[in-house]
């Protein structure tokens, strides 16, 4: 008996698009949903390491040149009132309030540092927003993905144990199908959650440094405006 069993259950195909075929359509709902997760958080994390490193290649670019000596009007003339660069659009904005704070006969207007800088904060602010555009869905995947699997492989099972109550057969050819379709569910929520969760650490955590870097040129920037002022 034993041996017929085994031979049924050899009988049996258990490849994956086998598995998925047999499920239910409530499995087949949770494993498509999954894998379009996992599509969409693949495409989000290259899309944003991409991004990323563009945005670092362009600040050490930006860098050498407003540290070169060249004069910051020169310099704003060049690359002009409305930027593609990251650090750029930040240095025009404190540059376009500088030139808007003077007067016709070149005196300042009151309150020029303190509008510099919020003009700078609000361009930083915007940059933020774009490099963190995505990451949430990241976080969102990585967060639910397991239980959305675990949905899966619970009504999976649900259906198996009626499939053998209904037969009033407990042989393994009739219990392994049901359990390998529904433990499928389970690991596809997990091949989702965890490269979201690993690469959302990863690209918050890089985000978050070009931020700084961006805050560090404001504040030097600013710095170097104020002497300016002091003049």
């Amino acid at each position: 008996m034993e041996t017929e069993t085994l031979a049924l259950v050899q009988e049996i195909d258990f490849s994956l698009w086998a598995l998925f075929a047999r499920a239910t359509l409530t499995v087949k709902l949770v494993m498509i949903l999954l894998i379009v997760a996992s599509f969409w958080s693949w495409s989000t994390i290259i899309q944003k390491l991409i991004t990323y490193r563009s945005a670092r290649r362009e600040a050490q670019r930006f860098d050498r040149n407003f540290w070169s000596g060249e004069p910051l009007d020169a310099l704003f003339d060049q690359i002009g009132t409305d930027p593609k660069g990251h650090s750029e659009k930040i240095f025009a904005a404190g540059m376009i309030e500088w030139r808007r704070s003077h007067r016709d006969d070149g005196a300042l207007i009151a309150g020029a540092q303190a509008r510099i800088d919020r003009s700078m904060d609000v361009a930083i602010a915007k940059e933020a927003e774009g490099l963190q555009q995505g990451l949430p869905l990241l976080a969102t995947v990585g967060s639910t993905a397991p239980f959305v699997g675990l949905f899966g492989t619970v009504w999976g099972i649900m259906h198996a144990f009626i499939n053998i109550a209904e037969q009033q057969n407990t042989n393994l050819a009739v219990v392994a199908p049901g359990i390998a379709e529904a433990l499928l569910a389970t690991g596809l929520g997990l091949l989702a959650a965890i490269p979201a969760v690993i690469f959302y650490n990863k690209l918050s955590a890089d985000a978050d440094r070009i931020i700084a870097g961006y805050e560090a040129f404001a504040d030097e920037f600013s710095t170097i405006l104020s002497r300016q002022l002091d003049l």
